[in-house]
């Protein structure tokens, strides 16, 4: 009930201001555009930094918690494409399926980590985030580069690149660097990335507010319910009793859970749009999940 007042009526209540403005008031492109690419290279990292840097890592299971991160999302990406022949998607349609049911939206998570947990929930949640960012990058590049309408050749070199400039995966290694090495955050500097942290919660809400949309095709409500279910349920499950088995526990064993659990980020659309994957379908599952992750994901956390 605490989760419900700290956590889902708060993300309800700025989503939906976020859609309203976007309809609204502030129709433009650009400027929500803008507000994601701040949220992301600057807000966002600022959050992580300060975040990590002020928790104690030494007893983090890191190689355990990459395991039970890694194997259920390699298995749901594997099971939506073993789907493909059964359900007749089309190459485009199977790319966005892949995307709805292992990437996840960071601001979403960010808030129930720190209305779960606080400053630790949000740490916890970082190093979860450095460990999936990677990982669901690359299955979503591949797929699409083998199943999208488009001409794309994988090139091994760019995706590492783009992957090691991460400004979340950075963010989290220099948060890593302060926690666990001799030298200490300077007062100045923490100082600083907190105000700026301080944006990251609410202008991500907004932003993931404003790029709802709802535009369901009766072709696609079958792929939807189907990725939904994978990723809502099946993943964070998997997920949660494979920590379990790895006897992780507490906060980490939360932030696993949490992360699994979110739907698409917006950002998922872009991606899709410019490999030749299903924009229409990306757009659903993603509007889908957002609704449908803030009923499912408390009730998955009340297992822990």
């Amino acid at each position: 009930m605490q989760l419900v007042a700290t956590a889902i009526i708060p993300i309800l209540v700025v989503m939906t201001v976020g859609f309203i403005l976007k309809r609204r008031w502030l129709p433009s492109f650009e400027f929500w555009n803008g507000m994601e690419q701040l949220t992301y290279f600057v807000l966002t990292p600022a959050l992580f930094i300060t975040a990590i840097a002020s928790v104690d890592l030494t007893s983090v299971p890191f190689g355990s918690v990459a395991v039970a991160l890694a194997i259920p999302i390699l298995v749901a990406a594997g099971l939506v494409l073993v789907l493909k022949r059964p359900i007749r998607a089309t190459g485009p349609e199977i790319t966005s399926m892949i995307q709805g049911a292992i990437r996840f939206n960071t601001y979403t998570g960010l808030i129930f980590a720190s209305a779960l947990a606080g400053a630790q929930g949000v740490a916890m949640f970082s190093l979860a985030a450095a460990i999936v960012v990677p990982l669901v990058n690359v299955i979503s590049v591949v797929a699409l580069t083998v199943y999208g309408d488009n001409e794309t050749e994988l090139r091994p070199l760019p995706m590492l690149r783009q992957i090691l400039t991460n400004p979340l995966i950075l963010s989290c290694l220099v948060g890593i660097g302060f926690s666990v090495g001799p030298v200490e955050l300077p007062a100045f500097v923490d100082a600083s990335l907190g105000i700026l942290a301080d944006g990251a919660l609410v202008i991500g809400t907004l932003v993931v507010g404003a790029a709802l949309q709802f535009q369901i095709s009766r072709h696609h409500i079958g792929m939807i319910t189907l990725t939904s279910a994978i990723k809502l349920i099946a993943l964070p499950l998997g997920a949660f009793f494979l920590a379990q088995l790895m006897s992780i526990e507490g906060v980490m064993l939360a932030a696993i859970v949490i992360i699994t659990a979110l739907p698409p980020a917006p950002s998922s659309y872009v991606l899709a749009a410019r490999m030749g994957g299903d924009g229409q379908l990306m757009i659903s599952i993603t509007g889908v999940q957002t609704v449908l992750s803030l009923a499912t994901l408390p009730l998955l956390l009340a297992l822990i």
